[in-house]
């Protein structure tokens, strides 16, 4: 046994805090290949009581905390208890799989110990990942190579829990360098980390763009998200700023993209009826101003729909007048006539902002981001968008972390990606960067060019291979951008399968189990040594 001071204890735990933290900073995340041996060495020098479980336990804790701490703090600015919540949520999933290795390592066969802690972690990253109200994947280990797009080309095969699978391996193969110092630990630790770069640096170089592309604007108007903000900068009115942005768009533009929320920065505006769109004709029609007349708009807003005197959904909300209806956080097709033309509704939603878990209970703590909050409803299917045969996915903000769900726009028929988004509840932090980056990896995964317009910053466009296409508009910018994008009606392995790895990690994760219950039965009846 590893025997360690408590200040060298502290010490590895730092390490690994500092190592996992680095790729959600804005630096390179391959240090991710090597954070969890801090911990793998601290779990070696503690025993298989019941004492050192607990110690383990807590250090390992103390790890994750600063980990959150690091790297959601930013959420704060929009709503205290987010990033509370978000730190012991996700702390504790991380532990589900650290401390079940910690436990089997000291009393099974060190392969299956391995096998549970990678297949166990993944498995545990998908149910937060998918959980439908308590779901933040910011951490998602696979995540963390959201700057190194040459190095996880791959994830067209497998999505970033293709990543964290990479990291986890690479780990344990570094670890086993440290633990038994062979000849043959070396060579398999050299392969598990360096094979997956040189693959992707080979797709990166090896791509072969479509020669199908269309023009795309994205207008950034940069207005701020709150009231007194606003009437600061003179804002509270968006609709001529946003008229002198629609007037700079070129004339052969097949979509121009708005940011999410857009209309609720308009005066005297609440939400689109969605059974009496016409009445909003002549506000579209001011919006669109001088825009060429065979643009069509895309962009984000607050849509209602009424159901009468019965809840027509578990989402729907009650008043004396209207009767029950639903609020959704929508993006909405307009064409040249001012007419909406499409509603495609947001299906993966903001945990306490627009989904709120146990409603009753954390009723008061909603956020108002956007001029709605509370527990909106649920989008059921992928819109897809259309403009001269140009089909387009019309994903929103949150979206842009859920790998699977994204790529369902393509399921659909979606050539490119709009991606609109308001980062600017938690100011200049690196909240929107990190959005902008995780849309790097979805480009990937999907093989669809992004047109992303975001409030106030980042806006942009990027490439199927994930790099950004020409300038960007940065934080606190206003402008419009237009590019060429790549359209391409291809599906990639990851499109077509979905998180095809955390599937098969959950069902390892059950057999690794059951056969540690298995073995540990039979060495008590003294059946192996």
């Amino acid at each position: 046994m590893i025997q360690l001071t408590t200040k060298k204890r502290f010490a590895l735990v730092l390490c690994s805090a500092l190592l996992l933290s680095l790729g959600w900073l804005g630096f390179s995340g391959v240090t991710l290949l090597v954070a969890l041996v801090p911990l793998l060495i601290l779990s070696e020098a503690y025993s298989s009581s019941a004492r050192d479980w607990w110690r383990m336990a807590g250090y390992m804790a103390l790890t994750c905390l600063l980990w959150h701490a690091a790297t959601v703090w930013w959420v704060w600015n929009a709503t205290p208890i987010g990033p509370i919540a978000a730190t012991i949520i996700g702390t504790w999933w991380n532990m589900i799989a650290f401390m079940a290795f910690h436990f089997v390592s000291k009393r099974a066969p060190r392969a299956l110990a391995y096998t549970l802690f990678v297949a166990l972690w993944i498995a545990t990253e998908s149910l937060y990942n998918s959980a439908e109200v308590l779901s933040f994947p910011w951490l998602v280990l696979g995540n963390g190579f959201s700057n190194d797009i040459a190095l996880v080309q791959w994830y067209e095969y497998t999505g970033v829990f293709g990543g964290t699978l990479w990291v986890l391996a690479s780990n344990l193969a570094i670890y086993e360098i440290l633990r038994t110092k062979t000849k043959s630990a070396k060579v398999r630790a050299a392969l598990i980390a360096l094979v997956p770069m040189l693959l992707s640096i080979a797709l990166f170089f090896g791509y072969t763009p479509s020669e199908r592309t269309a023009k795309v604007s994205v207008i950034q108007p940069n207005i701020p998200c709150y009231p007194d903000e606003r009437k600061a900068a003179g804002k509270d009115n968006a609709l001529p700023g946003v008229q002198r942005l629609m007037a700079q768009v070129e004339e052969d533009v097949a979509y121009v993209v708005m940011p999410e929320s857009a209309l609720s920065y308009l005066p005297h505006f609440n939400s689109i009826n969605e059974d009496n769109t016409e009445q909003y004709k002549p506000l579209f029609t001011a919006l669109r101003g001088n825009a060429p007349e065979r643009t069509k708009l895309i962009t984000g807003a607050s849509s209602m729909r009424l159901y009468g005197e019965s809840a027509a959904t578990e989402t729907a909300r009650e008043h004396n007048i209207l009767g029950y209806y639903d609020l959704f956080n929508s993006a909405l097709l307009v064409d040249s006539e001012g007419d909406i033309e499409k509603i495609y509704h947001k299906g993966k939603l903001v945990v306490g902002v627009e989904a709120v878990p146990m409603r009753k209970l954390f009723k008061y703590f909603e956020v108002d981001l956007g001029g709605i909050s509370g527990q909106l409803g649920w989008g059921t299917e992928h819109t897809i968008f259309e403009n001269d045969s140009v089909k387009i996915g019309p994903s929103i903000c949150y979206e842009g972390i859920y790998g699977e769900y994204f790529g369902g726009f393509a399921r659909r028929g979606a050539e490119l990606m709009a991606l609109i988004s308001n980062d600017g509840w938690w100011g200049n932090t690196p909240g929107h960067k990190r959005l902008f980056d995780f849309s790097r990896l979805r480009a990937i995964e999907a093989r669809r060019s992004i047109a992303r317009s975001a409030n106030t910053g980042i806006s942009g466009f990027i490439s199927p291979r994930g790099k950004t296409i020409g300038e960007r508009l940065e934080w606190n910018e206003e402008g419009v951008l237009t590019a060429d994008l790549e359209l391409r009606d291809d599906l990639t392995i990851y499109t077509r399968y979905g998180d095809w790895v955390a599937r098969i990690a959950g069902y390892v994760a059950v057999l690794a189990l059951m056969y540690f219950v298995a073995y540990r039965v039979r060495r008590r009846n003294n059946l192996v040594d």
